[in-house]
Order: structure tokens, then C-alpha cells, then sequence
């Protein structure tokens, strides 16, 4: 089979989105080069990071590539990626350069060309999340090991806001939880949620693959016990109370159903969400305090902000 690579030079702030857009048009991964991974200060035990090229990294902005079956409709493919992108604008987001490139790859070439950009990281006080096909060993006693296979679906688990999402369930957390995961994506959230301690997740996502992906890793994790995935849009028709709610999604959708997110929580319970960039934070935390929720911490990553409410 031949494969397509689709490069799109754009900036830091539009990779959630523009990940999400390969995704939906069929890329079962992607491979994100961002200049900033070569700067980053590193946990010293994996060691493997530090292999990054720097001529693999674009001097500004940020490249997201992926791969897509060559077919007779290729081409309408390419043109709605390229429209939905430029449809982000409608959304303040910055796409940066905007240029997007095809080139044909092999089979061979296309199944390992993204795997050397995806190593173990430590990316929280306990929790490591490393690729399948790395023979990771605990550092400390307590570590917490996360395996994900990116290929299944977008994100690796290391996206900033991910990983804030995860430090903040890390804060957070008691024994015994019950949390809600709405769009769970690659299932990483909700997988950290189940080693943390929580004694039943909901996992939700609107698409169906994310759905099939995240079970995958749930199954992969061992967490199948704790975690059920369904498809499902945000909190629509759940009736359950949960003791904490996580959400990375785009500013626009969080501040769609904030109000859903009050009614679920059981009192005194914590909503966690990220995906919100700088711009939209403002934004975002109107519509949780209007809604009855005390932000009660701010976290911050690059351009990328993350909130743990609670409700009264």
C-alpha cells in the first residue's frame, strides 16, 4: 500500500487542533515537530531524550505531519484538511505559516519514520508514559508507567496540555474517586485516573475511533476493570455524580458545558480542564465560576493553561 506524508508548518497553539483534524480525516497518528523539545529542561533519568535532531525541527513555528492511504479521493482529503484548517482563524487561532506539503511514502517508511520522535517521559511526581515498544524500567519504587502505542490515535500523552491534565489528577485524586474523562482521546487521562487510585472512570468521546483506540490502551494498561469508554457528546444524557470531572478540549467546547460539568459533580468534587490557550482563559474561567465553581488552582505551560475548580 502507498502512503501520503501531509506536513503543515503552523505554530505551537494550533497543534491540538490541527491534530484533531488529521485525525478526522483518517491519519491514525501524527508526528509533531516542535522546536521547543530541544530546549526543554528533561528528567535526567531518561537518558533516551536526548537523541533529538535538531535538523528534524523546524527553526519557528511547528511542523505536524501525517499519513494517509493513497486513494482515488486523496485529493478532496487534502483540500477539507486544508479548509478546516484555515477555518481555526474563525477561532482567533493562530495557524502561523500555513504551508502544507505532500510527498508519497513507503509501507515500511510510514509504519516506523514518526517512532524516533516518541521516547519514554516523566512527565508528573510519579507517572512515566512510555511507547509500547520501549523496555522501560521503573526509576523509583513508586513510579507509575503508562504505556500508549500513539499510532491508535492522536497525542502521545506529553502534549502540555495532557500533561498538566495529569498533574492536576495526580493533586487531586483520593482513593476510591469516581471520575468522568470526557473526550478521552487516546484514554490517557483516564488511565492515569485508574492508577492514581480512582475506583471507576467513564470515559467519553465522540468519535468513534478515539473510542476503539482508548479501549486498546485501557486494555493495554490493564485498566479495564476500572475504566468503561463509550461514545458519547461531552455529558449529554449522563445522570451519574462524579467526584471529579477532566476535560481537555478546545476553550470553545469547555465553555459549551460548564454548566453540565456543575450538575455531575458531586459537591465539593474538582473539575479539571485543559486545552485552553492564553487568549481564551479569560474566557474559560467566567464560565466556571458563573456556574457555581471556585478555580482554586491555575497551572501554566508554555502558552497553555489548565484550571482545577471545585464545587462548592
Amino acid at each position: 500500500m502507498k502512503w501520503s506524508e501531509i506536513s503543515i508548518h503552523t505554530t505551537q497553539e494550533a497543534i491540538e487542533p490541527v491534530s484533531n483534524i488529521l485525525h478526522e480525516a483518517g491519519a491514525s497518528g501524527v508526528v509533531i515537530e516542535d522546536p521547543q523539545d530541544l530546549v526543554k529542561v528533561w528528567d535526567t533519568s531518561l537518558g533516551e531524550l536526548y537523541q533529538l535532531n535538531p535538523d528534524d525541527y523546524p527553526s519557528e513555528g511547528v511542523i505536524i505531519k501525517a499519513y494517509l492511504s493513497v486513494t482515488s479521493f486523496l485529493g478532496e482529503t487534502i483540500e477539507q484538511i486544508k479548509e478546516a484548517i484555515n477555518g481555526l482563524l474563525l477561532y482567533d487561532i493562530d495557524i502561523g505559516h500555513n504551508k502544507v506539503t505532500i510527498s508519497e511514502v513507503n509501507e515500511e517508511e510510514w509504519a516506523t519514520a514518526w517512532k524516533k520522535y516518541y521516547k519514554p517521559v516523566k512527565i508528573s511526581e510519579h507517572i512515566t508514559i512510555t511507547p509500547t515498544w520501549e523496555d522501560y524500567q521503573p526509576v523509583n519504587t513508586d513510579e507509575i508507567i503508562i504505556e500508549l502505542d500513539p499510532g491508535m490515535a492522536f497525542g502521545t500523552g506529553t502534549h502540555p496540555t495532557t500533561v498538566m491534565c495529569i498533574q492536576a489528577l495526580e493533586k487531586t485524586i483520593d482513593e476510591g474517586n469516581k471520575v468522568m474523562d470526557v473526550g478521552t482521546g487516546s484514554g490517557v487521562l483516564s488511565i492515569a485516573a485508574a492508577k492514581l487510585g480512582a475506583s471507576h472512570v467513564d470515559a467519553l468521546d465522540l468519535d468513534e475511533i478515539a473510542v476503539k483506540s482508548a479501549r486498546l490502551n485501557i486494555k493495554l494498561n490493564k485498566a479495564q476493570e476500572n475504566v468503561s469508554v463509550r461514545q458519547n457528546n461531552l455529558l449529554d444524557n449522563v445522570t451519574e455524580n462524579y467526584d471529579v470531572v477532566v476535560a481537555n478540549l478546545l476553550s470553545e467546547i469547555i465553555v459549551r458545558f460548564t454548566d453540565r460539568v456543575a450538575e455531575v459533580l458531586n459537591p465539593g468534587g474538582v473539575f479539571i480542564t485543559s486545552g485552553i490557550i492564553n487568549a481564551k482563559k479569560k474566557e474559560v474561567r467566567q464560565s466556571i465560576t458563573a456556574n457555581g465553581m471556585e478555580i482554586i488552582e491555575t497551572l501554566q505551560m508554555e502558552d497553555w493553561v489548565a484550571f482545577i475548580a471545585k464545587k462548592a
